[in-house]
């Protein structure tokens, strides 16, 4: 899965981005788990599988 898709995926679950950074990194936050989590904004590369399942997780959709 490539970044885009997955932000993709995070919006239609009701995730979106907070405006702020941490190490960097878009800051998301997912109102199904309560969490806060970090993105990438790598656009076309795919996303390596460990860093997609902490996400995923994170965002309650796994």
């Amino acid at each position: 899965m490539k970044y885009n898709e997955l932000e993709r995926r995070l919006r239609k679950a009701g995730c979106y981005d907070t405006g702020t950074t941490r190490a960097g990194h878009p800051l998301w936050y997912s109102p199904k788990t309560g969490k806060y989590f970090t993105m990438s904004h790598h656009g076309s590369q795919e996303v390596k599988p460990g860093t997609l399942k902490s996400i995923l997780r994170d965002a309650g959709l796994e």
